[in-house]
């Protein structure tokens, strides 16, 4: 067995986020289009003497509302993967570059990444569709955050089935200071359909949006970027609109809000647009940062592996 494993893992934008009517578990059914963006948190974890337990440190921006008990899933994954053969006992330290609570999956990439460390530490070879299934009970997004790369999501967002892709994607990431409750955005859209009238139907992936991934063209890309969440979470927070729309003036070829929020998505033609336009939404005064990436971006990937025998 090895002594220390690292994953990195990235975060993720939807592209697509079509919502269904509340189930009677409380979830909804969705159809969405995930694509990993080159935002990266790495885990390490390392075995630790019999008894000692589970213990995680968390370094990086903005990481003082991380949990470091068993309410933060990549302990949780830890745990779990000690019925799959795995340990029970592992030093984890986290270094984050995915925003936290940004609608980002930056928990559910921990705990992806932690899911793929233990099976390469323990030499489990339990394979991604068998660690997707683990991953699942964690969370909808863990699955995708496995797999990375462009991918439709369907269920929970938990099935997933992989994208027919071409050409790369630049993105400008802005990012509030205050995170958004994912339940409280889902309720948020339950009320305001409910409060218009809306019958909501089967969620669906926009073809437009997948005809145009297949064709690489991002400008079509951005013009299909929808999000059935978004009115839940500008409601919620009002600014998040007014950023949208100065993305907009400055030039983006498609802004939207990433999954529940807050942070927002703007997508470039190339890095220098992309520049330009971190630039003027900075200025704007109504986020705490931004970041550029590209997409899409790898899965869980384990990228150091020592032994000390």
């Amino acid at each position: 067995m090895l002594d220390s494993v690292t994953v990195r893992v990235s975060g993720k934008v939807n592209l697509a986020l079509s919502v269904g009517p509340l189930r009677e578990d409380g979830y909804h059914d969705v159809a969405t289009v995930f694509q990993a963006v080159s935002l990266y948190d790495d885990l390490t974890v390392t075995a630790a003497a019999p008894g000692s337990g589970i213990r995680l440190t968390v370094t990086g921006e903005g990481v003082g509302g991380v949990p470091t008990d068993s309410t933060n899933l990549a302990v949780r994954a830890v745990e779990m993967m000690a019925q799959h053969g795995g340990i029970s006992d592992a030093i984890l330290s986290l270094n984050k570059g995915i925003p936290v609570a940004g609608g980002m999956a930056g928990g559910s990439a921990d705990a992806a990444g932690a899911l793929v460390a233990i099976d390469a530490l323990c030499e489990l070879n339990l394979g991604r569709e068998y660690l997707a299934e683990i991953g699942a009970e964690l969370g909808s997004d863990v699955p995708f955050c496995l797999y990375g790369g462009t991918a439709l999501g369907t269920d929970r967002g938990n099935n997933i089935t992989p994208a027919l892709v071409r050409g790369d994607y630049y993105w400008v990431l802005a990012l509030a200071d205050e995170g958004l409750s994912t339940p409280e955005v889902y309720g948020r859209v339950d009320y305001l359909r409910d409060l218009a009238s809306v019958e909501v139907g089967e969620p669906k992936v926009p073809d437009e949006l997948m005809s145009a991934l297949l064709a690489g063209d991002s400008e079509r890309v951005g013009k299909a970027l929808s999000n059935d969440l978004q009115m839940g979470a500008t409601f919620l927070r009002p600014s998040l609109s007014q950023l949208l729309a100065a993305g907009r003036e400055a030039g983006a070829l498609g802004s939207i809000v990433s999954g529940s929020g807050p942070t927002c998505a703007f997508l470039a033609r190339d890095n220098i647009q992309a520049l330009d336009i971190a630039v003027a939404l900075t200025s704007t005064g109504l986020c705490r940062t931004v970041k550029r990436a590209t997409g899409p971006a790898f899965g869980a990937t384990v990228i150091d592996a020592r032994s000390i025998a």
